[in-house]
């Protein structure tokens, strides 16, 4: 059998059986989209298919350096980080990149913790799409800068005068991609050994970055492809003595790093919701509305799109990163791209993602704007057309300029609350909070070299 045939719990125990294994890989994703786990033995692992197992809900109390929130309710010291209840899904099962006949699956957690679990939101809105009477389909894809480093030696330079695989601005390049085929050959050789596959991969403008479009899928699929492709292209960086960073922005020198997230609706009879061709640009009445509610919701959802300090700083004019809630047809100046098409290629590209996001909260962003629009019937501003980076646009489109800022648009947002729900919305604002707050307890080299001497 193969590890993507599996769909049930009896096929899962039928594989791991086949393949004599004592133990394999059960892993979830935390509030940044970390993913947390551990091997479990074969007898644990048969249990907890058919029973669930426990996971210290910790992982949804700590921030990416495992430093433990102080102002969330559903867990933290006033709880005593107990257990919480998760649930293993066989059907993600999937080989393991450099593990040679491991198998690896995911899990979510469920109850109380399942109202905060990231993967958890984004099935809460899928699902919602399911009873408006739509499946929704999505493609994410990422940029990432590759350098000649490891964890150690990042560490030992304090993060500074890192060396790229590549030096200068050399997009689309096939020298580079051909120089480097065998880094090349290998990321694709793991999307297919790990169902993530991809459908286009090339140098991006500046040194040692690239781009990834993985392809379509069912939404919920496409997230977990896309947080996998995350976590293993770091893995099979680090394997090859090289360190890959997904952060918004790791150099005020270049452009940041995007992750664009493409989004289609199709109806229960499999025909497009978007596809109009009697209307302008091919654009239903249902796709309008769904791109009204993405632009009108954007400053509110910011930070699930832009969840980090970090983020903020992608977000400037001129540098390929939206700074309104803008849209327009076939433009990348814009926030919102209409990608007229086929019946099967209709789609809106939300441009404003970054590639340091969640990839289940950024896609349930990006679905839940859009659905809330159609239950509202939302008409969108007018389109963008040029450079939207020149143009004045309506206040209520200006984008929160902070992680802060946009947690309290979020936390106040009654679209937010409807959508995701109350327990998820006060969580995650909390941790974006307190994310922001120990930003404050750090001083940077910007206000070293700008005030230390002559203030």
């Amino acid at each position: 059998m193969e590890a993507r045939e599996v769909k049930t719990i009896a096929d899962a125990m039928a594989i791991v059986e086949e393949r004599a294994l004592t133990h394999v890989k059960v892993g979830l994703f935390d509030n940044d989209g970390i993913m947390r786990g551990k091997y479990m033995s074969k007898s644990k692992f048969f249990s907890s298919l058919e029973k669930g197992f426990a996971f210290c809900d910790v992982v949804l109390g700590w921030d990416s350096k495992d430093q433990l929130y102080d102002n969330t309710r559903y867990t933290g010291w006033h709880t005593g980080y107990p257990d919480a209840p998760v649930r293993i899904l066989p059907h993600t099962c999937r080989e393991v990149y450099g593990e040679e006949g491991m198998l690896l699956f995911i899990a979510e957690f469920t109850d109380e913790a399942g109202k905060v679990c990231p993967r958890g939101t984004l099935r809460k809105v899928l699902q919602k799409a399911g009873d408006m009477g739509f499946d929704v389909f999505a493609a994410l894809e990422y940029e990432f800068f590759v350098f000649n480093e490891t964890p150690h030696s990042a560490r030992e330079k304090g993060f500074r005068n890192l060396e790229t695989i590549t030096p200068d601005w050399f997009g689309y390049s096939m020298i580079r991609n051909s120089v480097h085929s065998g880094l090349y050959e290998a990321i694709l050789g793991m999307s297919e050994q790990m169902d993530f596959p991809i459908e286009g991969i090339h140098s991006e403008t500046g040194p040692g970055v690239l781009e990834a479009a993985i392809a379509v899928d069912s939404a919920e699929a496409a997230a977990d492809k896309a947080a996998l492709f995350k976590t293993f292209m770091k893995v099979l960086a680090q394997k090859r003595d090289l360190l890959a960073t997904f952060m918004a922005k790791w150099s005020g020198d270049y452009p940041g790093q995007s992750g664009h997230i493409h989004v289609s609706l199709k109806n229960k009879d499999g025909s497009s919701a978007f596809y109009d061709p009697t209307q302008t640009h091919n654009m239903s009445k249902l796709q309008r509305h769904f791109l009204a509610g993405q632009q009108r919701l954007m400053p509110e959802f910011l930070c699930l799109i832009a969840p980090t300090i970090n983020s903020y700083t992608r977000m400037i004019p001129g540098f390929w990163a939206p700074t309104d809630a803008t849209w327009g047809v076939e433009n990348r100046t814009t926030a919102l791209r209409v990608i007229p098409g086929s019946e099967h290629s209709q789609r809106i590209e939300h441009r404003l993602g970054a590639a340091d996001a969640n990839p289940y909260l950024a896609l349930a962003a990006a679905v839940a704007s859009g659905l809330y629009g159609i239950m509202q019937e939302w008409e969108p501003f007018d389109q963008v057309k040029g450079n939207a980076y020149d143009q004045q646009h309506a206040p209520e489109l200006q984008l929160p300029r902070t992680l802060w800022d946009a947690a309290q648009r979020f936390k106040e947002s009654e679209a937010a609350r409807t959508m995701f729900g109350d327990e998820f919305v006060e969580h995650f604002a909390a941790s974006r909070e307190w994310e922001e707050r120990e930003f404050r307890k750090h001083v940077t080299d910007w206000e070293m070299d700008r005030y230390f001497e002559i203030i």
